[in-house]
């Protein structure tokens, strides 16, 4: 096992750790975020078993070894978690989404180098992963301007008394 095959699941780690130091400023927030990476991954498994697109290490050598037979290509779920991932902490935080954002194209560039995917797998996966959690930070962000909107007439009143 080579750095790199190590590499493309550390990375993961190091979005686990981002979403847990958000979770003490963001809590809901941060917990809703890392949902939305669940939900993208999810998504992913739905495409994969439509598409089922053989792993390019099937036909030829490569660093990592080779997933199961049925373990489909496309889209990468590395990619799906990292865009996911970072989309998220981007949202939360813009310092953690810019170092979230090279470890993203990172991870989804290691898929391709160690022989376990194609270029489009990763780039098909960063861009569903970030989609998905895109979506999901436009919602919990209207959702959070309505309730501020409701509220404001009890703050009025509350002040008046």
């Amino acid at each position: 096992m080579t750095w790199l095959t190590v590499g493309t699941d550390a990375v993961l780690g190091v979005f686990a750790l981002m979403f847990l130091l958000l979770w003490f400023q963001h809590r809901l927030r941060a917990f809703l975020a890392g949902a939305g990476v669940v939900v993208a991954y999810a998504i992913s498994e739905v495409v994969k078993l439509v598409v089922r697109e053989e792993r390019p290490c099937r036909t030829a050598p490569s660093i990592a070894e080779c997933p199961e037979p049925g373990d489909w290509s496309f889209p990468s779920n590395h990619s799906v978690i990292a865009g996911a991932s970072a989309m998220a902490i981007w949202a939360l935080h813009r310092t953690y989404g810019w170092v979230a954002a090279v470890c993203a194209i990172a991870a989804a560039s290691s898929r391709v180098i160690v022989g376990v995917h194609y270029v489009h797998d990763v780039m098909a996966g960063l861009a569903l992963g970030a989609l998905v959690s895109w979506g999901i930070a436009v919602l919990l962000d209207r959702k959070r301007q309505r309730r501020q909107v409701a509220d404001a007439p009890t703050v009025v009143m509350q002040r008046l008394r």
